[in-house]
């Protein structure tokens, strides 16, 4: 059966997951953005009709939002709450994936509004103190993409005191990294440190000792201790090899975010001495990426000779995303002036 015809199938027969199979392949056979629409309309008549819809509304979503026009995706989940409200906990699970959904599509304000309902929900009617909490901590993270930081701090407090006297050690871990991070966006340094101190000496997972590293990282960084920030980095990173390519992906581009940071202000000292210690981690043409940054930097510090040992390296360089990071970088910085 051709792919046409197993989407049609799927559709009459209202079997979400063989349409959630069949998503990609189908959804790039799509040659126009007329039918494209259309497509996704037939869809999402049939999505909001499912036991579990998110998963397909999620792709669904994706790919609205690649047509500009988010507000079609919002519409179905917004449908979905309607269909579920006489189910308290559905409720509460369709409020949840229609808040995510407005996070994700950058709308922190439409989010709040809709934790808020939900932990109204939540608070009178369901009194799941974990479920409470996990609310709290949204809220938080989202005050804090709006700069309402103190806020964010205040309701995250509230989450991690919930899981504290509930006794959910991984939550609370995940709290209290949070909190850092607020602390360290206010400036005050201190305070982020001895929250990350808590969580490193707590049993914990890989992924919340990376992260906690990551923001131990930016304290470091924003206290300009440049040489601990890498070393932090490095940690992150060693221990993200061994967990997952997506926790690596994440740490990977931190770290260049970093560097390419220090460029900017000229620190290609620091940049040089670090660099080895990264190179050493990897036994690909990534070590040859570290390596031509170095050199990259001492060539930016005025060692002229550094320009012929970073050519070497860059032609050892095979990965093509590594090597565009490199040709950014190694371009002359423009300077404008105006004649007054």
């Amino acid at each position: 059966m051709d792919i046409k015809k197993e989407w049609e199938k799927a559709l009459s027969e209202k079997d979400c997951e063989k349409l959630l199979e069949l998503f990609d392949d189908y959804i790039d056979s799509i040659e126009t953005e007329e039918e494209l629409r259309e497509e996704l309309k037939r869809l999402g008549e049939v999505a909001v009709q499912c036991d579990d819809p998110y998963d397909l509304l999620h792709e669904i979503g994706h790919v609205y939002a690649h047509l500009d026009d988010v507000e079609s995706a919002i519409k179905l989940y917004k449908r979905v709450v309607e269909k579920k409200k006489d189910d308290p906990e559905e409720y509460a699970t369709a409020l949840y994936y229609l808040a995510d959904a407005y996070e994700h599509f950058g709308m922190p304000e439409k989010a709040i509004e809709t934790y808020q309902k939900l932990l109204e929900h939540e608070e009178n009617i369901l009194k799941n103190d974990k479920e409470i909490a996990l609310t709290l901590a949204n809220l938080a993270v989202n005050y804090d993409e709006l700069g309402e930081t103190e806020k964010a701090i205040e309701l995250m407090e509230r989450a991690r005191e919930i899981f504290e006297r509930i006794n959910d050690e991984k939550n609370r871990l995940i709290s209290l990294l949070d909190l850092a991070h607020f602390h360290y966006e206010l400036g005050d340094y201190d305070t982020a440190e001895a929250l990350i101190k808590e969580v490193l000496r707590n049993p914990r997972d890989d992924e919340i000792e990376i992260n906690a590293k990551l923001v131990e990282a930016e304290i470091h960084a924003g206290r300009e201790d440049y040489d601990k920030a890498f070393k932090a980095l490095r940690e992150a990173l060693l221990k993200a090899i061994n967990v997952s390519d997506d926790i690596f992906g994440v740490v990977f581009d931190t770290l260049v975010d970093f560097i390419e940071g220090l460029f900017n202000e000229n620190a290609y000292d620091t940049i040089a001495r670090n660099m080895e210690t990264f190179a050493e981690l990897f036994e690909d043409d990534t070590r040859h990426f570290f390596r031509a940054i170095a050199e990259l930097a001492r060539w930016r510090a005025g060692d002229e000779e550094a320009k012929k040992r970073f050519d070497e390296l860059y032609a050892k360089v095979e990965n093509e995303e590594l090597r565009s990071i490199l040709d950014e970088w190694k371009r002359p910085k423009l300077s404008l002036s105006l004649g007054l």
